[in-house]
C-alpha cells in the first residue's frame, strides 16, 4: 500500500497543507511543537479514524475553525486507487467518503488504508497495563482481517447492556434479572469465545516473529515469548461467567470474559514488564511493532505505510542502527527533530516549520 498524496485543511496545526511522500521513505524535520507528529496523525486518522494519541475528534481541529478536513490518494497491491476524504466537525457528525462515496459505517471503512504506528509512547505496550496490550492485539486482528471490528463492537455492547443490568440490579437477584443476565451470558460466551480463539491464533503466530524481531533490534539473542492470559478459557466461557454471578452481582461489574484478558511478554524467562531494563523494554516495543507489521502485510498481500514518529530520539545508537537494519522494504515517514541516524537514506526530505511543510 501506498500513500500518493496528503492534503489537510484545518488539521490540528495546519491550515492548509500538502504532501507527496516518496515511495520509499520520507524524514520529515522539524523542532519540537512544529507539528511533525500532527502529520502522521493524519494519515493514521484515515486508517481507523481514531488519533493513534488517543485525542478526541474534536482536538484534531484547528483552533477557531468548525471542522477540518483530511484528503488522500492511496494505491493498493493492485495498483487501485482510491480517494479517502475525512472531515471531522466541531458539531454534528463527522463525514467519511470513499471515492466521492459516503460511508454509512465507520467500519466499511477498514482495509482501505493500512498503517503501522511507531512512536515513544510504544513503551507502554511493555510496562503499562494490560488494556494497551489488548489494544495492540485487537488492532493487529482488524488490520489483518477487518471483519474483527464487528465482533469487538459486539462485545463492547454486551458488556456494557451487562454491566448496566448489574448496576441497576444493586445485589438484589429476581427472576426477571436472572433471566435477563441469562440472555446476556450466552450472546457474551459466544462472542467472547469466537475473539478469544482469534486473539489466542493471533498471539501463536506472532510469538516466533517477534522473538525474531528482538533479536536483530537488541543486537543481541534471547529468549523472548509472547502468550495469551485468559484464565476464563481453561473452562470456557459460559461456565466461567456462570461461576462468577454472584461476584458480579456483588460488584455490579462483569468480572471475567475477554475485556480482562492480557498479553504476557517475557524475556530470558523473567517478565518483561517488572524484570527487564529500559533498553530491553524498548527494543521488545519496537519488536512487537514489526511483529505486526510483518504479520499484518503477510495477511493483507501489502505492507502499511509505516509511520515512524520520533522513534530514534528514545534508542542509543546501537539500536537506531539496528531498528534501521530492521525496517521492512516498504513506504514510510519518518519525523526527527535531531540528527538523521547513520546509515539513513531517504529518497525524500522535507521540512516542517509553523504549521507548513516545505
Amino acid at each position: 500500500m501506498r500513500l500518493r498524496r496528503i492534503t489537510l485543511a484545518d488539521f490540528r496545526s495546519y491550515e492548509a497543507a500538502e504532501l507527496e511522500p516518496a515511495e520509499g521513505l520520507t524524514v520529515i524535520v522539524g523542532a519540537n511543537g512544529e507539528g511533525k507528529t500532527n502529520l502522521l496523525e493524519a494519515i493514521g486518522y484515515l486508517a481507523t479514524l481514531s488519533s493513534f494519541r488517543g485525542a478526541p475528534g474534536d482536538a484534531l481541529v484547528r483552533q477557531g475553525a468548525p471542522s477540518a478536513v483530511i484528503r488522500a490518494e492511496v494505491i493498493d497491491a493492485d495498483d487501485r486507487a482510491a480517494l479517502v476524504e475525512a472531515e471531522l466537525r466541531r458539531a454534528g457528525r463527522d463525514r467519511v467518503m470513499v471515492n466521492r462515496q459516503t460511508l454509512r459505517r465507520a467500519r466499511d471503512l477498514l482495509g482501505t488504508v493500512r498503517v503501522s504506528v511507531f512512536s515513544p509512547d510504544d513503551l507502554a505496550l511493555v510496562k503499562g497495563g494490560p488494556a494497551e496490550r489488548r489494544r495492540y492485539l485487537d488492532d493487529a486482528l482488524v488490520a489483518c482481517a477487518p471483519k474483527h471490528d464487528r465482533t469487538l463492537g459486539d462485545l463492547e455492547r454486551i458488556l456494557r447492556q451487562r454491566n448496566a443490568l448489574l448496576k441497576q440490579a444493586a445485589g438484589r437477584v429476581t427472576p426477571e434479572v436472572e433471566a435477563t443476565l441469562d440472555v446476556f451470558d450466552a450472546k457474551l460466551a459466544e462472542t467472547g469465545e469466537r475473539l478469544g480463539a482469534a486473539r489466542a491464533a493471533l498471539v501463536e503466530r506472532l510469538e516466533p516473529i517477534v522473538a525474531k524481531a528482538y533479536d536483530v533490534v537488541a543486537s543481541a539473542a534471547a529468549a523472548v515469548t509472547v502468550g495469551l492470559d485468559a484464565p476464563w478459557q481453561t473452562q470456557g466461557l459460559a461456565a466461567a461467567l456462570a461461576a462468577s454471578r454472584t461476584e458480579d452481582l456483588r460488584r455490579a461489574v462483569t468480572t471475567v470474559g475477554p475485556h480482562r484478558d492480557d498479553a504476557v511478554l517475557t524475556i530470558n524467562g523473567m517478565p518483561a514488564r517488572t524484570h527487564a531494563s529500559q533498553g530491553e523494554q524498548r527494543s521488545l516495543a519496537l519488536a512487537l511493532r514489526l511483529g505486526a507489521h510483518e504479520l499484518v502485510t503477510e495477511r493483507a498481500g501489502s505492507a502499511p505505510i509505516l509511520l515512524l514518529d520520533d522513534v530514534f530520539s528514545e534508542l542509543d545508537p546501537d539500536r537506531s542502527v539496528a531498528l534501521l537494519r530492521a525496517i521492512p522494504v516498504g513506504q514510510a515517514l519518518l519525523t526527527t527533530a535531531g540528527v538523521l541516524p547513520q546509515g539513513l537514506e531517504p529518497e525524500q526530505v522535507v521540512t516542517v516549520r509553523d504549521g507548513r511543510i516545505s
